[in-house]
């Protein structure tokens, strides 16, 4: 079963300094019958000004995952972490029993940037943060694995079943997912246009993928999706789902 999510009808907000896209209930944003997808309890996709950006603010027991697409975005945690990604690169943080940290944009151009938040396998964890570098071409025209959970050898493991995959498809280049019975996947276009299973998919568009095989052929290069799912198989995901959590 497929299901697309056009971002022309999801959740947001616009403010001086932050634009953003809301995939799921999130701040002054609800929608009941859309609070999380399995763990996936939230994904955002913000457009920060330059010299500006997230004052230190708290979390608690979330695995929280960001990913620079365009712009540079600089950390600052509670742990005394100091980092700076750039396009392409990650960062994740068990939020566990308590952490504050802030995010800037400290650049002369807008940073956009994906923030992933998802449900732990349990309450209590001891906060962590790391990041990582990927090298932009290792996902040219194929999966590059980027998140699993702890038991398994991605270079960014969290505290949860889950994947996450990007992959950049140059124009008229297909890559397929086999998400097979009791699984689930969720896919999210970043940059540029495909075709999923003949589903077209814009610039930030959606796509829930439940008990299917896909499709995707890239129309225009610098295509760039992202999947998420549970279970520790190529965007093969358990079939689940989570209750609504307030952290």
């Amino acid at each position: 079963m497929l299901r697309k999510l056009d971002h022309r009808y999801m959740g947001g907000a616009v403010y001086d300094w932050l634009e953003t896209t809301y995939h799921f209930s999130f701040a002054d944003y609800y929608n009941e019958a859309n609070i999380n997808f399995g763990v996936l309890r939230v994904l955002n996709d913000d457009i920060i000004a330059p010299h500006t950006g997230f004052e230190t603010h708290p979390h608690k027991d979330m695995e929280i995952i960001t990913y620079v697409i365009e712009g540079e975005l600089t950390h600052k945690d509670s742990m005394g972490n100091v980092g700076v990604l750039k396009r392409g690169q990650m960062q994740y943080m068990s939020a566990g029993t308590g952490i504050t940290h802030s995010e800037y944009n400290n650049t002369d151009i807008p940073l956009r940037l994906l923030q992933i938040w998802i449900v732990p396998d349990k309450r209590g964890h001891q906060p962590t943060y790391g990041e990582y570098h990927f090298d932009w071409e290792a996902r040219h025209n194929q999966w590059l694995h980027m998140v699993s959970d702890i038991h398994e050898d991605a270079p960014i493991t969290i505290n949860q079943d889950v994947n996450i995959y990007t992959i950049l498809l140059d124009e008229g280049n297909i890559a397929d997912i086999n998400v097979a019975f009791g699984r689930q996947a969720y896919l999210m276009q970043i940059e540029g246009f495909s075709t999923v299973n003949e589903i077209a998919l814009k610039e930030k568009d959606a796509l829930e993928i439940i008990e299917d095989n896909i499709h995707i052929e890239a129309l225009i290069r610098h295509t760039l999706l992202l999947s998420i799912c549970q279970n520790p198989l190529i965007l093969i995901c358990k079939k689940a789902k989570a209750s609504a959590f307030a952290f």
